[in-house]
């Protein structure tokens, strides 16, 4: 994700923190101090979202060691100020898989904080009066009330969520894959009007979390039936096949003028007939800023390329590209490129499909 920063590694998996959090951290400091509070007070506040930030982080670990245990990489956790984000690479379509991967990030924050409950009793340290809340109260006892909500909140059936996502793993046993997102993304955006109206009377923060859950499954929805449409078709059939290659010693001003002839925006570099890789559009702008026109493309090229076969099925090719760093895959076959398969390009086969569909129905 751009404007993201690495923070480490835990597992093999990469933590980045985005460029938005320092606001919220910001934010925070600042109304601490705007209420009257003290340099300590500051701190402490600050102190507190870290450490709950850090809790967000241990939820995201736990969907991406769950979704490990069948085979699923995560790509790397974000934190957003509305929370944590971890991409995997495919969501499990196994209902039980499912189901497990969903529920094991709400179930780290229910462990946390019944390990806070428990340390907190034997130290003596338990306050249940009505003045503690997630405001008030010692450190630990409101990062073990704030835990038990964000578990409890999680399993709301917002999809995408983990309550939706729980919601769509139970409907799968009982309905297609597809319906049941479709079910599950209705449910979500219900939820997600009601969370905006509740923003709008109570904390305008929940105005953020409806948004981001009424788009999320919008968006998911519509990846699953793009997905269920390109189920047995070949990427062969969806692929760029009239495209431009390029040469390491090529000159960029050679990748500018191609630009401009056409569409295209990524550039397959080729070494002996062979992909050794591929030339972005950002790459290629950076390059003519920093070397010039006359400077070769090998300076450029992002060496580490991912490749399609040309018989692959566009399912699986399409989680792929989702993940791509370009917005371009080279299509091989025995090993020479035979096209490049674009995401616009899935879009039009889809497209086409559903009007063909259509037109058949029709007659």
């Amino acid at each position: 994700m751009k404007w993201s920063w690495k923070l480490g590694e835990v597992t093999g998996i990469g933590i980045y923190v985005h460029a938005t959090f320092g606001i919220l951290v910001a934010w925070i400091g600042m109304a601490s101090w705007a209420s009257g509070g003290t340099v300590a007070a500051v701190v402490g506040a600050i102190a507190f979202i870290l450490a709950l930030f850090g809790c967000i982080v241990l939820h995201e670990l736990g969907h991406a060691l769950a979704a490990r245990r069948y085979g699923i990489r995560t790509r790397d956790i974000t934190l957003l100020p509305i929370g944590g984000m971890a991409r995997l690479e495919r969501m499990p379509e196994e209902p039980s898989q499912e189901l497990v991967v969903a529920l094991a990030g709400p179930a780290v924050n229910f462990a946390i904080a019944i390990a806070l409950w428990v340390g907190l009793s034997l130290a003596g340290g338990l306050r249940l009066d009505a003045a503690t809340s997630a405001l008030e109260g010692p450190f630990l006892q409101r990062l073990m009330f704030v835990n038990a909500v964000i578990a409890v909140f999680n399993l709301l059936p917002a999809f995408p969520m983990d309550g939706g996502r729980v919601l769509r793993a139970l409907l799968a046993r009982r309905m297609s894959y597809v319906a049941a997102t479709q079910t599950a993304a209705h449910v979500g955006q219900v939820a997600a009007f009601g969370l905006g109206l509740l923003g709008l009377l109570a904390n305008p923060f929940l105005i953020f979390i409806a948004l981001f859950v009424w788009i999320g499954a919008a968006g998911e929805a519509s990846m699953v039936q793009m997905r269920s449409a390109l189920a047995g078709i070949p990427v062969e059939q969806a692929m760029l096949s009239d495209f431009e290659t390029l040469r390491a010693d090529d000159p960029l001003s050679r990748a500018v003028d191609i630009t401009l002839r056409g569409s295209q925006k990524d550039f397959p570099v080729l070494s002996g007939g062979q992909v050794n890789g591929i030339l972005t559009q950002e790459r290629l702008l950076a390059a003519l800023a920093r070397d010039g026109p006359d400077a070769p493309v090998a300076g450029a090229v992002r060496d580490q390329v991912m490749v399609v076969d040309s018989h692959d099925m566009l399912e699986g090719a399409l989680a792929r590209l989702e993940g791509a760093t370009a917005s371009a895959i080279p299509v091989t076959h025995n090993g020479v490129v035979v096209g490049l398969l674009t995401m616009d390009n899935v879009g039009e086969l889809v497209r086409i499909q559903a009007a063909v569909e259509k037109g058949t129905h029709r007659s």
